[in-house]
């Protein structure tokens, strides 16, 4: 039990090690230097309104079923 938990240590500690070499992003200081940074968000933000409209008039179309049914059933 003691040498899987101290492998387990040794091995987190080395993964640490190795993660702190890194020096930044470097495709991300690339795309700000080359303007394609606003790009991205752009295409983003995009995606995260259509997905949040889209989420409004599924909930709107399931409301508008929920109270049918109430009005069926009543």
């Amino acid at each position: 039990m003691i040498k899987k938990l101290l492998f387990i240590f040794l091995t987190f500690i080395s993964i640490l090690s190795q993660a702190q070499e890194s020096n930044g992003p470097e495709m991300a200081d690339s795309w700000r230097e080359d303007g394609k940074i606003y790009v991205v968000i752009a295409v983003m933000s995009t995606i995260f309104a259509c997905v949040i409209i889209y989420l409004a008039v599924i909930e709107r179309k399931l409301k508008k079923l929920e109270d049918e049914l109430k009005n069926k059933n009543s």
